[in-house]
C-alpha cells in the first residue's frame, strides 16, 4: 500500500514551467496535481478513468 505518494512530473509538461502536472499511484487509483501549487489539492482518478483519459488526450481531446 502506498502510503506517501511519489509524485512524478508528466513527460509533457511545459519546459517554461507554466503548464505543468504531476501524477502519483495512490491506492484507490492515480493522482494528478498541478506542480506549481501541490497543496492546493489534487484529482483522484481510478486506474480506468485516468487510462481513458490519457487516451483522450493523445487523441487530441480537450477534456
Amino acid at each position: 500500500m502506498v502510503t506517501h505518494p511519489v509524485w512524478r512530473k508528466a513527460g509533457q509538461s511545459d519546459t517554461q514551467g507554466n503548464a505543468c502536472v504531476e501524477v502519483a499511484q495512490l491506492p484507490s487509483g492515480v493522482g494528478v496535481r498541478d506542480s506549481k501549487a501541490p497543496d492546493a489539492g489534487r484529482l483522484s482518478l481510478s486506474r480506468e478513468s485516468f487510462a481513458s483519459l490519457l487516451a483522450r488526450l493523445k487523441d487530441g481531446a480537450s477534456t
